[in-house]
This record gives C-alpha cells, sequence and structure tokens, in this order.
C-alpha cells in the first residue's frame, strides 16, 4: 500500500509517499480501507520531533480517519467487510491507503456523514466535549467563550455548546473564520483582541464567563482571566509555548485553570465525550466542518497549512 512514512524527523519535507507494507488483521483488529485522514496539529510536533513521546521510525502518522472495513481478525463479530466506520484510534497511523486498528476503535460511520466528514471527528469531537462537560462542568445557561473558535476543536466546542443552549461567543483571526463560528452557533464571533470582549463578559449573568476554552494559553491566559465570572474556569486546550499570569486574578475569582489533553483520556472517558456527540450525529444535528482539502501525496503542505494558515474547520487529507 502506499502511506507517508516518516524516516527522519525534521521539518514537512520528511512526509514522503512511499510503498509501505502491513500486515493482516489479528485478533480483536480490523483492517480499514481509508478514505479521509484527519490532520491534527500534534501530528506537527510529533513529526519535527518537538514531542515528549515520539514513535520509533520510520512511522507513518495520523490517528484520526474514516473509510471501509476490508478485513476482520480473529474474535471480531461486531463488524464486517463493507461497514462504514470512522476511527478513534490506529495502529499502524491514517496517512495512508489502509490502516489496522482495534475493532473497538472502529465506530459505525452514519450514512449522512461522509469519509471527509467522519475523519473530523475522534480528536476535535472529544476534545470539545471533555473541555466543556468533563473539565469545564457546563451546564445549560452557563456562557461559555472559545478563544480561537474557528479551528476544529473550537467550531466542535461552539456546536457542541450551543446545541446545549449555553450562551456560546467565540474568537477568530479572519472574517472567514468569524463567519464560521457563527454559523456553527455562537451568538457573536470577535477578533481575538476586540475591547468588547469586556463589556460583553460583565453583560454575562455572572458578571463573566463561567467557562473559557483556551486555544493558545501562550497568549491569552492572562487575559482570559479578566473575563471570568467568580469561580469561573479557564480550559487550556491548546499553547505552543510560555507564558505569565497574575495568580491574584484566579485567586480572587475562586477561579479555576484546567488543562487537557487527548491523549490522557481514558477509554470511559472518551466513550462519555463521545455519547452526545454520537447521538448528535446519527440524528443529523452535527456536521464537522471541514476546512480544506490536500490529497494523500501532499501531507507536507497540509502540516505547514496547520501550523502557518488561519484556522477554519478540519484539515482532512483525501485518499
Amino acid at each position: 500500500m502506499k502511506a507517508i512514512v516518516v524516516k527522519e524527523f525534521g521539518g514537512p519535507e520528511v512526509l514522503a509517499l512511499r510503498e509501505f507494507p502491513i500486515r493482516a488483521p489479528g485478533r480483536g483488529e480490523v483492517l480499514v480501507a481509508l478514505r479521509s485522514a484527519g490532520v491534527n496539529p500534534v501530528e506537527t510536533y510529533i513529526r519535527s520531533g518537538a514531542y515528549p513521546l515520539l514513535p520509533k521510525l520510520p512511522y507513518v502518522p495520523g490517528t484520526d480517519g474514516a473509510g471501509v472495513i476490508e478485513a476482520v481478525g480473529p474474535d471480531v463479530s461486531d463488524l464486517v467487510p463493507g461497514d462504514r466506520v470512522y476511527l478513534l484510534g490506529s495502529l499502524t497511523g491514517t496517512y495512508a491507503e489502509k490502516t489496522l486498528c482495534r475493532a473497538e476503535d472502529a465506530r459505525p460511520l452514519p450514512e449522512n456523514i461522509t469519509f471527509e466528514e467522519g475523519a473530523a471527528i475522534n480528536i476535535p469531537y472529544i476534545t470539545a466535549a471533555r473541555a466543556l462537560w468533563e473539565k469545564g462542568s457546563l451546564e445549560s445557561g452557563r456562557s461559555v467563550l472559545v478563544r480561537g473558535a474557528s479551528g476544529a476543536v473550537g467550531l466542535a466546542a461552539v456546536q457542541l455548546a450551543s446545541l446545549h443552549l449555553a450562551p456560546v461567543f467565540g474568537t477568530a483571526s479572519t472574517e472567514p473564520g468569524r463567519e464560521a463560528v457563527l454559523a456553527a452557533g455562537a451568538q457573536e464571533a470577535l477578533t481575538h483582541d476586540d475591547v468588547r470582549l469586556a463589556e460583553i463578559a460583565r453583560e454575562q449573568p455572572n458578571a463573566g464567563f463561567d467557562l473559557i476554552l483556551e486555544m493558545r494559553a501562550d497568549i491569552n491566559l492572562d487575559s482570559d482571566l479578566d473575563l471570568l465570572a467568580k469561580r469561573g474556569r479557564v480550559v487550556i486546550v491548546g499553547n505552543r509555548g510560555r507564558t505569565e499570569i497574575d495568580p491574584r486574578k484566579i485567586m480572587g475569582r475562586d477561579a479555576s485553570v484546567i488543562g487537557l489533553s487527548y491523549w490522557n483520556a481514558t477509554a470511559e472517558e472518551k466513550a462519555a465525550a463521545l455519547e452526545p456527540v454520537e447521538r448528535l450525529l446519527f440524528a443529523d444535528r452535527l456536521r464537522p466542518v471541514i476546512g480544506k482539502r490536500f490529497p494523500l501525496s501532499q501531507a507536507d503542505r497540509a502540516h505547514k497549512e496547520i501550523l502557518e494558515g488561519p484556522a477554519l474547520g478540519k484539515i482532512v487529507l483525501m485518499i
């Protein structure tokens, strides 16, 4: 099969399309013929070598994907060849024509959801749902601010919060990004530095946002604390460097700053996060937003875009 194979850590140029072997599925495993793969920021950090946990070289990148079951291994009874699935993980990487995964990580893909949209479910929606409910303890009517709301996780969070009947606001750097945030269900979409953020915060029932989801804590965390309601929470979803804050802002509000990493989620936590997501997907009330599509051979362009381009939905590879 053809796959993007990384033989050495480095820049996007190390992502090369090569022939790569794949074995038959073993016990409890399935082989999936992929139609699309999702691209996530963490994959660029791993590819560069700047990540705490690195795979053994050579490796095929990718965790998210969607496609059709091609073969099943022993002890797999609930999936058969031809089933449409999206993935919660991969044993061999998803930047490839085929991938092996554990049977429990191949989830039924609703007929109304495309393969591209299926490749945008796993990391964005599990992360967003955990940030809102597991970490953020969101209740209906509580106000939410999503900083960096036009990316895949941000839009997922806006969609889920608005469907949960929470007043949600978002920030984005471009006009198309802000339009996408509004289309996802936000009451208002602003630029990151809009002075009206403070005014909107004060107008909330608790004189501040009850929950802030932060995609760039290295830039915004200290200013987030000025926008929080008493006993509010900031959930850090993304960060690219060190920052400085005034802890008095947390103390004076009895507030909480909470970190979140997709990779720390247990199977039970992922299942809890997916329950409302899959219910909405099968009811056709939720659709992932696809930003840009690249052929598998242009995975290097996708990696450049996810770091350098303005965020707008999920970037996927077409296979």
